[in-house]
């Protein structure tokens, strides 16, 4: 399910808004929301715009959208499909409200107003088994009506933490190259081995064959 989500300025990581959580869930995120920071440091415009981290038990999910960040922290179980719809969402709605003041705002939760939206719409998305109860459920339509999210990319919090890994677009790419290149460099290696021993084996037929006959002949 969702647990939290804030909504900042992608340029200076200014928080604009963001959910009110109870007392309970701030203290199980507080580590994740410490994560968080360090995401929106590390956001560039060069990032990709959707990305999902795992930390733990929990996923952060972030949207990129128009120098606003919206990231949410969900259950790592929780569907990715659902998550970056709920973003989307928030997105649509917050750059009518609000997307001719983000540039120009200046203090913290200008737009601390926006909660409202986010608790309804975070209500819409809070509970995947709703789709299992009834056919007609809301959850059922949008996950007929969501895209496909399979090249989101995925990190994990220690890449960034300790590798110093970058959530731009060339250091997917380059990851993506490393490991095509991987592939492609094992199949190479398994045609090599085959030609080999098909190259090899007919005169490991005929070597064997001697070595019986001799032996036959002469035992």
């Amino acid at each position: 399910m969702v647990r939290s989500t804030i909504i900042v300025r992608a340029t200076d990581a200014l928080p604009m808004a963001a959910s009110v959580d109870d007392e309970q869930t701030e203290q199980t995120l507080q580590e994740h929301k410490q994560q968080s920071k360090l995401i929106f440091r590390r956001i560039t415009p060069n990032s990709e715009p959707r990305c999902s981290i795992e930390s733990g038990p929990y996923t952060l999910h972030y949207l990129l959208a128009d120098n606003v960040v919206y990231l949410t922290i969900a259950d790592k179980s929780y569907p990715r499909k659902l998550a970056f719809s709920y973003l989307e969402e928030l997105s649509k709605e917050f750059s009518v409200s609000y997307g001719p003041k983000v540039e120009s705002v200046r203090k913290p939760y200008a737009f601390v107003g926006f909660d409202t939206f986010m608790s309804k719409t975070a209500r819409l998305y809070q509970d995947t088994r709703a789709a299992d109860t009834t056919g007609s459920s809301n959850l059922d339509k949008l996950n007929n009506e969501l895209q496909d999210v399979t090249r989101i990319m995925t990190k994990n919090m220690e890449e960034l933490l300790w590798r110093g890994d970058s959530l731009d677009r060339m250091s997917h790419l380059s990851t993506s190259l490393r490991s095509e290149s991987e592939k492609y460099r094992k199949a190479a290696r398994n045609i090599n081995v085959q030609a080999l021993i098909r190259q090899y084996a007919p005169l490991g037929a005929v070597a064997l064959i001697l070595i019986i006959v001799l032996w036959w002949r002469f035992s």
